[in-house]
């Protein structure tokens, strides 16, 4: 389901044309570099501005993708969950501020204070059931909503109900069955004669592993020696979390239907769509980003990834499902919007460098935080300004703009901003489709202190070699090559480990390190990668 590979952030890693035309140019640049295989849709209110497949629904067969292909959407499916919910509150069953333990009176005496707006709003504290040692093992096999629902029920809270904000499919599964017990039937059957049938939603539905559906993609990674198939999952496993398949012109429908005031009462749509902790809402992130409202969510499980994002003030809607495990759909739903909107965007290709002297590029030379313990730094030698984040290598920087700068080596730009009298505050690196800001902190390029690499045997690395689960689409391989230890994580380049200890490992190319944990035994069980302030586990397959 919804995940954030760590590499995400790596930084290193004439003619007048339509907006259609621009808006395929944008897309052919990702499917071109095989980072993305799906289809798109872009439509302003009743307009569809492009709709469109790219790639292949089935290597083997060579089927093309097209706007009829059906994808699984991962986590698009919360938001759907999120409106069931709020159509039986409509219809009395229920009220979002009701405790879980009204309808499930034997849940754990830790649950007493969840309700049911903690689970839309991912601030109940349940520990997300994906991220537990054991799923990858149980991820193949069939279980009931109760059988899920028991793998975390007895375990402790990550935190006090409504305190802080913490992606869990936990609390997304927990409101699939709660949607169960309430009506007495499937989750499946609700969100068919209540949503899907009503808005005319035929091409939608639950997957399945086992049901023919006809136009339904296969899902792929793509590694160094091209694409494979991604990993299997029941399909029972993310059930209300992630289970749903669709096409783009049934998400229109969904999108045009929901918005539109065919499906709840205006206060519902309220309810749903008000953001409560960290932009979250009831499965639906609400933020606003260039002036403008984006209403949108993400998605992924094992060979998708998929975006979909809603701009109330003109009713835009962008659509971007993959049937190839990346960030790719994220970045291209940016693009769309940005195309849509009239903003100006840039190929990679089409960065045009301009010459600036050395004085107006003294100006931007300095420290500037990312995030706390995350600092870029931007140096100057003659007429090149140079970025390096953290302890990674500098990469030069090269100037389109008296303010706006584009690295070579990877689809990122540096635009510096806030300028007083002369004095730049702050930077913005725009990359993957995200904005982070960096404040600038010292007029001086002040060096991290530099990490000393130590030797280990080859003996002591080969314990490492294996896979490791970061999340249920994404895997972290661990190879010996050449007495040397290596990374990779699904989609991404391979990199090379440095050893701080025999257990701790560090990156040059990102501000980032790998620790390996070991048993009673010594036998290694996972690793846990540390970058920007945040631990990510990944567990040994």
């Amino acid at each position: 389901m919804r995940f954030r590979s760590f590499l995400s952030v790596f930084l290193l890693s004439g003619t007048c044309f339509g907006q259609s035309e621009r808006m395929d140019q944008v897309v052919q640049e990702y499917t071109a570099k095989q980072e993305f295989m799906g289809t798109v849709l872009v439509a302003r209110g009743g307009q569809v501005l492009l709709s469109k497949g790219y790639g292949s629904a089935n290597l083997e067969w060579n089927v093309s993708n097209t706007p009829e292909t059906k994808f699984r959407l991962g986590s698009l499916t919360k938001q759907f969950t999120a409106a069931s919910i709020l159509l039986l509150e409509e219809r009395g069953k229920l009220s979002v501020n009701d405790p879980v333990k009204k309808y499930l009176p034997d849940a754990p005496a830790a649950w007493d204070k969840i309700t049911i707006f903690h689970l839309l709003t991912h601030t109940a504290g349940l520990p997300n059931f994906t991220s537990f040692p054991d799923y990858a093992k149980l991820e193949p096999f069939a279980a009931t909503p109760a059988e899920l629902v028991a793998r975390f029920r007895d375990k402790p809270l990550d935190f006090e109900p409504g305190s802080k904000w913490s992606y869990s499919n936990s609390g997304y599964l927990l409101l699939g069955y709660l949607i169960e017990k309430i009506t007495g039937g499937a989750y499946e059957k609700f969100v068919r004669e209540n949503i899907f049938t009503p808005l005319g939603m035929a091409d939608t539905g639950m997957d399945s592993n086992t049901a023919i559906v006809a136009r339904r993609a296969e899902g792929y990674v793509h590694q160094p020696d091209g694409f494979q198939h991604a990993g299997f999952i029941h399909m029972s496993i993310p059930h209300a979390a992630g289970a749903l398949y669709s096409t783009t012109g049934d998400l229109l429908k969904w999108e045009q239907g929901l918005f539109g005031g065919k499906l709840l009462q205006p206060a519902s749509l309220e309810k749903m769509t008000k953001p409560f902790k960290d932009n979250y809402a009831f499965g639906l992130a609400v933020e606003t980003a260039s002036g403008r409202k984006i209403i949108s969510h993400g998605g992924g499980i094992e060979g998708f990834n998929t975006e979909l994002e809603y701009f109330p003030e003109d009713k835009l809607v962008v659509v971007v499902l993959s049937n190839v495990n990346g960030t790719a759909p994220g970045a291209i739903a940016k693009k769309l919007a940005g195309v849509a909107h009239g903003d100006t965007v840039k190929l990679s290709s089409e960065h045009k460098e301009i010459t600036l002297d050395a004085q107006a590029l003294q100006r931007y030379v300095g420290t500037y935080q990312l995030a706390p313990g995350v600092n870029m730094l931007i140096t100057r030698e003659g007429n090149q300004l140079s970025e390096k984040l953290g302890p990674q290598a500098s990469y030069p920087i090269f100037p389109e703009s008296p303010t706006t700068f584009f690295l070579k080596v990877v689809d990122a730009q540096i635009e510096f901003v806030g300028t007083t009298e002369g004095r730049v505050k702050a930077l913005i690196l725009h990359q993957g489709g995200r904005d982070q800001e960096a404040a600038r902190v010292s007029d001086q390029a002040e060096l991290p202190p530099a990490r000393k690499e130590i030797t280990v045997s080859p003996a002591i690395l080969n314990r490492y070699v294996g896979n490791y689960e970061l999340a249920p689409n994404v895997t972290v391989a661990i190879t010996l090559e050449g007495g040397a230890l290596m990374t990779q994580i699904t989609g991404q380049p391979k990199f090379p480990l440095f050893a701080e200890s025999e257990t701790r490992f560090f990156l040059k190319v990102v501000d980032a390190q790998m620790d390996f944990s070991r048993d009673a035994q010594g036998a290694v069980t996972h690793l846990t990668i540390l970058q920007g302030g945040r631990e990510l586990k990944a567990l040994r397959k």
